[in-house]
């Protein structure tokens, strides 16, 4: 049955039972993640699951993006591995509440529209290299306590649970969609592997979760400068990083439900939600796609799937971690295969031979780079990067000027394109100074001053005039380039005629002038 679920400002129609029975999914998902990358970070796997409890729920309640799920991950773990071998799990905490609050900042300030710069090449490769990475950390699970492979029977064994999940969560959906087909394959495996008593990997096998309620913890550093010099580096990548995965992330769900997103609200509320990990002994964390993948494709929608996700998630901990800790892992690596694959965008490869060759290789090296160095910032960085300068580039070669001359015996310059730092060689080489005659007038109604270097630019063009006794008019420049204009007096003449600039009267009796 469908009813309204509240709340704060938020209010959609939401399906009880299939956001209830998604959150189940994605709490049980979430715990050998969680717990492998604390373990990864060099920590205990209790800070992985309470940094997932409360990430979890604080962004559900406050985020921007429905549906969407939040809590510890691999790109953070990966961040704080130095600092927390080298100087303890406490200037963790406090890495982590400083983030949070770089992170609260940058969502006040309504940064989170610059996401908008990122290029759809730069989403692809980063949706796919992190499909990459889910893919290939599936693969520890085929190896036994002492690395190697498993062999024999072992093996068989886990692969054929791993593709029973697997058929289940494909085949499911086909016949009814009354239930998540993630949870069935996970209860289906975990019954068959009780039942006959199947010897397998399960969740205690990596390492317990056995604990109570998050405490309250002040970070336990000497609050001085020199901590805030110590953790502060770490604390701007692991703000950027969260930021990054969480807005791209936020961007992929709204294309995939065809709803918008929140972007400053989200990036507030991963501020909050680090703030209050760093405080409840929390190893921080940002949104999840692969989770939030789960949570979507099981037909959640609205908040109430995270926020169950995070209360079970915390009751597994509290209560459930017997159950919990007998849960086979080649059901939940089952599960994270069929997210790797449904988290891959499959029509960037079928486009590759339609798209521009610029934007196919960002596609590939964004992915490259994700996968290689499981650095989802620096991939997301170098690719915004790359398409900056593949821009600047395009739009050089754009600048172009239309010649003639009047009956006036004036040469005229109508220029074409954006004057800017990369086609200001460009502008310069199309004047023909020595032999242009004694007047000459640069048009650039169909052109833009943009930056300093093509202000430049007007000045060393009108200097080379000057020098030779010829006149220059320059016409249709916006008022901000006239005012940076160094010599505008008897070398420049602006024609300001054609430029009117309309002003807000908010004089009453100006107002009555006008219409009297």
């Amino acid at each position: 049955m469908k009813k309204y679920f509240n709340l704060f400002d938020f209010s959609q129609r939401v399906d009880y039972k299939t956001e209830v029975l998604s959150g189940i999914t994605v709490a049980l998902a979430l715990i050998p993640e969680a717990v492998a990358f604390a373990l990864i970070a060099g920590l205990s796997p209790l800070t992985g699951l309470y940094a997932a409890f409360v990430m979890g729920l604080v962004t559900s309640i406050l985020g921007g993006r429905p549906g969407m799920i939040s809590g510890a991950t691999g790109a953070i773990a990966v961040i704080i591995i130095t600092l927390a071998l080298s100087h303890g799990v406490e200037y963790v905490f406090a890495t982590v509440v400083l983030a949070g609050l770089i992170q609260l900042a940058a969502g006040s300030l309504k940064l989170g529209k610059l996401i908008r710069l990122v290029p759809h090449p730069v989403i692809f490769g980063f949706v796919n290299g992190l499909a990459i990475i889910i893919f290939m950390s599936q693969l520890d699970q085929f190896k036994g306590v002492d690395g190697n492979w498993l062999q024999g029977t072992a093996l068989y064994i886990l692969l054929g649970l791993v593709f029973l999940t697997m058929l289940i969560i494909w085949g499911l959906p086909k016949l009814t969609k009354a239930v998540p087909a993630s949870l069935v394959a996970i209860v289906v495996v975990f019954g068959i592997v009780a039942g006959v008593g199947i010897d397998t990997k399960t969740v205690g096998d990596i390492a317990s979760i056995k604990g109570g309620f998050p405490p309250f913890h002040i970070p336990a550093v000497p609050f001085n400068l020199d901590t805030l010099i110590l953790i502060l580096p770490y604390s701007a990548i692991m703000a950027g990083v969260g930021l990054i995965e969480s807005l791209l992330t936020l961007n992929i769900i709204d294309e995939i439900t065809e709803t918008r997103g929140r972007s400053n609200k989200e990036a507030v509320a991963q501020g909050i939600a680090n703030i209050t990990s760093g405080f409840f002994s929390g190893m921080g964390g940002c949104a999840m796609l692969g989770q939030s993948l789960i949570n979507i494709s099981a037909g959640a929608r609205a908040r109430l799937s995270g926020i169950v996700a995070s209360v079970m998630l915390l009751v597994f901990i509290i209560f459930g971690s017997g159950l919990i800790e007998q849960v086979p892992m080649a059901a939940l690596t089952g599960l994270m295969i069929m997210v790797a694959i449904g988290t891959f965008e499959w029509a960037s490869i079928k486009t590759v031979t339609k798209m521009p060759k610029k934007d196919i290789f960002l596609m590939f090296l964004v992915t490259i780079v994700t996968a290689v160095l499981h650095n989802l910032a620096l991939a997301v960085l170098i690719g915004v990067i790359l398409a900056a300068l593949f821009f600047a580039w395009d739009n050089a070669k754009r600048i172009r000027a239309r010649k003639y001359i009047d009956e006036n015996g004036v040469k005229h310059y109508e220029m074409f394109g954006p004057l800017f730092f990369g086609s200001v060689s460009a502008f310069s080489e199309k004047f023909e100074v020595l032999t242009d005659p004694n007047e000459v007038i640069i048009d650039f109604a169909e052109s833009r001053v943009v930056d300093m270097s093509a202000i430049e630019a007007l000045n060393k063009i009108t200097e080379r005039y000057h020098k030779v006794g010829k006149k220059i008019h320059l016409r249709h420049l916006s008022p901000d380039c006239r005012i940076l204009l160094a010599r505008a007096d008897q070398i420049i003449e602006v024609n300001i005629m054609e430029d009117p600039t309309y002003k807000v009267l908010t004089d009453q009796k100006a107002l009555n002038k006008i219409t009297t």
